[in-house]
């Protein structure tokens, strides 16, 4: 009986490990399918394994471009991205492990009166971030986007708890100098800086150039794992080089800041072109704002290319060239001023309402005769005369490259439309528009496409683009264009003897004025004092033009003296600057000399040197030799020139710029490096540096400038 018992419990171990071993490699199969299944797939329960493990031992940093900078056709840098700052108070005292060396903001009311003129912000703005229960606090609004040297004015007050957030920011060394030209960028959502107007959008793509990457493998610390490495490097964004001259566009700048502040209005723009090359060489506008902080922006268009308005009277350029060009035109026939009565009844007066009796059509076109535009233009038709404006560009975007242009207006059927637009009105323009047709008159007839891009340049150094001459094509015959000209000069020297003013002293142009009624919402036009738009185009010299010019305004306050001071000024002094009024062609050849490279050499043999050319040296600095100098090696110029020479020395005192002129004085603080600030225009009547003092160069030169 025992041993039977023994046999079946001997016989029930057996079974159970054979249950057991049965049961184990049921599940031993199990998990070796398992396995055999994850290891030959990719996607296990709807995850990617190879892409988890990756993601998991991978990182992947950004390396973020250089965004490329914008410069004016001399090489002037007019924007840039540069370090900026961000002020931070740390308030938690738990940073502080020795009183004698506080880690955090101790006296409040001290850092705040400390802080507050140099940020700009209230001692209670600043109390008011400073007392909250944080452990950090920005002081913004005031603190943020700080340049270097505002951080190392705050650095030297050694102020406890007091520190700074590194970044980058986009900056304009001029602040509102061509604002709606440049545009301006600034930080995104996603950190990156995105141009949101002007040139900084429109090549926004350029200019930030290519971001690249840092990739490796880390281990479970978080540490790099060696040889895991890979980098792709980013590609720093194009710079970009306008067509603007730094000379001529301040000259416009200080003509209407001038103008704005002297008067009422509500916008004007002066814009001029080369016209043998199409580039724009200066356009400013006021309202302007400031591209570092946007004060002052009223709108996001640009004038020049996207404020489309009637031109009034420019617009006889135009129509009275199309009855020339059409075989209609006799300048010595004669006509009726005053007012014209049409066939629906509707009737055209000229501008003062009574005209000047019994005129030629010549003598109506100097006195901008409304009369005289409408009766040639009835006899052209609506047809030809629509066609003819189109020829020259208006109702059609020129296409330079900039955002928002905007085509104008061309469409007259009715008599009535027909009359109102051979003088400018029933239909609008751009002054960029206006520019390109002008351009005729410098090119025997062939019109010119405007641009703004000089060039652009890769990261490389390499020109992949480049601005040139472009031709729309022959749009009028040299013997129309010939015969306005003639036509456009008397206007400016023998129509109303106002319309002298608007003529500079050193050079001789010719132009058109115009005044257009400003619309109104609810039809029909506005019938105040001042609701005009006003403006001039014109062309210089008039012996051989070179350049085109546009100027208007709205609602301007104040009589005809300010409209014609603006533009003979302006005009005046650029062709100063161009070197129009001392042409060297003109010029005795014994008195042009070319300037050598003096860089290097000793500031004495170099004086001696220039003694020999007569050339008027500015020796700028204390030092024994030559380290920069204008104009450069190989320009020609006529004696008595400025050559301004920049020296090694470590003392700079103001030397006697009283008489200078707009571009003498301003190559100055750009050789030295100085930022200034011009009021007025003309030459240098006075600045807030005296004569002979040591310059500090964290100073803002004002100067202040008078028509000679």
């Amino acid at each position: 009986m025992k041993r039977v018992r023994k046999e079946r419990q001997r016989l029930s171990m057996n079974i159970n490990l054979k249950i057991t071993v049965l049961v184990f490699s049921f599940f031993f199969v199990l998990i070796l399918a398992k396995l055999s299944y994850v290891s030959l797939s990719d996607d296990v329960d709807g995850i990617n394994l190879r892409e988890f493990a990756d993601n998991r031992n991978t990182t992947k940093q950004p390396i973020h471009a250089s965004r490329g900078s914008i410069y004016d056709v001399n090489g002037d840098e007019l924007a840039k991205t540069v370090k900026s700052y961000t002020v931070i108070a740390y308030l938690s005292s738990t940073r502080t492990t020795n009183e004698k060396k506080p880690q955090h903001v101790v006296d409040k009311e001290g850092t705040a009166k400390a802080l507050s003129p140099i940020i700009n912000m209230s001692e209670e703005q600043i109390l008011k971030l400073l007392n909250q229960d944080l452990y950090q606090v920005e002081l913004g609004p005031g603190g943020r986007g700080i340049t270097e040297d505002t951080k190392k004015t705050i650095q030297n007050l050694e102020l406890p708890g007091i520190s700074f957030i590194s970044s980058t920011k986009r900056f304009y060394k001029n602040k509102s100098y061509a604002s709606y030209l440049i545009g301006y960028a600034r930080r995104n959502s996603q950190g990156e800086i995105q141009g949101e107007m002007g040139i900084e959008s429109y090549f926004n793509d350029q200019l930030k150039g290519t971001d690249g990457w840092t990739e490796y493998q880390q281990d479970a610390y978080g540490y790099p794992l060696p040889n895991t490495q890979i980098t792709e490097e980013a590609e720093s964004g194009s710079d970009i080089y306008l067509s603007i001259d730094n000379n001529v566009q301040f000259i416009l700048e200080n003509v209407l800041t001038k103008l704005k502040n002297e008067h009422s209005l509500d916008w004007a723009q002066f814009a001029v072109m080369d016209a043998k090359s199409g580039a724009i060489i200066g356009s400013a506008t006021v309202p302007n704002f400031d591209l570092n902080t946007l004060n002052g922006i009223t709108t996001y268009l640009n004038p020049l290319t996207s404020y489309q308005y009637e031109p009034g009277s420019t617009m006889k350029i135009f129509s009275f060239m199309a009855a020339i060009e059409a075989g209609i035109y006799d300048g010595n026939a004669t006509f009726q001023s005053g007012t014209i009565t049409l066939k629906d009844g509707t009737r055209i007066k000229d501008f003062n309402n009574v005209g000047w009796g019994t005129i030629n059509y010549n003598t109506g076109f100097s006195y901008s005769s409304n009369v005289a535009a409408t009766k040639l233009a009835l006899e052209l038709g609506s047809g030809a005369l629509k066609d003819f404006y189109e020829k020259f560009g208006f109702g059609k975007k020129t296409g330079i490259t900039l955002p928002g242009e905007s085509e104008g207006i061309v469409d007259f059927n009715y008599e009535s439309e027909l009359a109102n637009a051979s003088f400018g009105q029933g239909m609008t323009i751009t002054p960029i528009q206006m520019l390109q047709a002008l351009s005729v008159f410098a090119n025997d007839g062939v019109m010119i496409k405007p641009y703004i891009i000089s060039k652009i340049v890769d990261a490389h150094g390499k020109t992949i683009s480049e601005g040139q001459r472009e031709e729309v094509g022959r749009v009028v015959n040299v013997t129309t264009v010939e015969q306005m000209k003639k036509m456009m000069y008397d206007v400016v020297y023998n129509g109303f003897s106002y319309n002298k003013a608007y003529a500079p002293d050193n050079v001789t142009i010719a132009g058109k004025t115009g005044t257009a009624q400003i619309a109104s919402s609810g039809g029909g036009y506005l019938t105040g004092e001042y609701d005009y738009v006003k403006s001039f185009a014109g062309f210089f010299p008039y012996e051989n033009p070179q350049y085109v010019f546009y100027f208007s305004t709205k609602r301007l306050v104040s009589n005809s003296s300010a409209l014609t001071k603006a533009v003979s000024s302006a005009v005046g002094e650029i062709a100063k600057v161009l070197n129009l009024t001392e042409s060297k062609q003109d010029a005795d050849v014994s008195k042009i000399v070319s300037i050598s490279n003096f860089i290097s050499s000793r500031v004495d043999a170099t004086l001696a040197d220039l003694e020999k050319i007569k050339v008027q040296p500015v020796v700028l600095g204390n030092g024994s030799y030559v380290v920069n100098q204008f104009p450069i090696k190989n320009t020609t110029v006529l004696e008595g020139s400025k050559l301004f020479l920049l020296t090694n020395g470590t003392e700079f005192k103001m030397p006697d710029v009283i008489g200078w002129s707009t571009n003498e004085i301003i190559r100055f603080c750009n050789l030295m490096g100085i930022s200034y600030r011009l009021n007025g225009y003309g030459v240098v009547e006075s600045t807030n540096v005296l004569t002979d003092s040591v310059i500090q160069f964290d100073t803002v030169l004002e100067i202040e400038l008078k028509v000679k």
